[in-house]
């Protein structure tokens, strides 16, 4: 079995009782983070016609954040997560395109969005340099992507914990928390136009541009 299909079944599996699981940290700093992200996205909407993707919608706890007046796609590989994607767009009155679609190979024209959303994808991502190649493709010449991810710890002694502890969310729900991120970015050939330190150097919001 691929590695696609091994990470998809683990994020099917959990689907149902996903956000319980995140429950704890949602109601803490998570949920402020969220928030403080999409007013960020807000800030960005400047012109009509804007369209926005969110990659890596899960099972859509940013639905209630979404922006009025713009288009707006977003997508999954998990058709499980997609389902309870689709019970919060009907919950908030969201227009949303949900799509099951594959971040490492996505099924849109270059320069294609004005801007794109992720929150905790590229711990999930099997090969996340080709998938922040694809976006970069999809991305609009002037547009932004706006990231809420978390990632390998710098420190030392943290980085190999999270190193040493990583197999445990990797065969839970498929997530690694030891991604160096900002290094794929790199690799990526996207540039980095603000990095925000949220929780240590773990977790951060980021801004990247062509």
């Amino acid at each position: 079995m691929s590695e696609n299909n091994k990470i998809k079944k683990r994020y099917d599996r959990v689907a149902p009782v996903y956000d319980s699981l995140e429950y704890l940290m949602e109601k803490g700093k998570m949920g402020d983070w969220r928030q403080n992200l999409w007013q960020r996205v807000e800030d960005k909407i400047d012109k009509d016609n804007m369209r926005l993707l969110e990659a890596g919608v899960g099972s859509g706890k940013n639905i209630e954040y979404y922006p009025d007046n713009i288009e707006i796609y977003a997508i999954d590989f998990s058709p499980k997560m997609i389902q309870e994607a689709e019970k919060k767009a009907k919950k908030y009155n969201r227009e949303v395109k949900l799509l099951e679609m594959d971040i490492q190979d996505l099924n849109f024209e270059d320069n294609n969005f004005d801007l794109i959303v992720t929150s905790c994808v590229f711990c999930s991502v099997p090969d996340p340099v080709k998938g922040l190649k694809e976006l970069k493709r999809v991305l609009k010449k002037d547009g932004r992507i706006i990231m809420l991810e978390h990632m390998r710890s710098q420190n030392e002694l943290v980085g190999k914990l999270m190193d040493l502890f990583n197999w445990v969310s990797l065969y839970t729900w498929g997530a690694n928390i030891n991604r160096k991120t900002i290094e794929n970015i790199e690799k990526a050939g996207l540039k980095l136009v603000e990095v925000n330190d949220l929780m240590s150097d773990i977790v951060k919001e980021i801004e990247l541009k062509k």
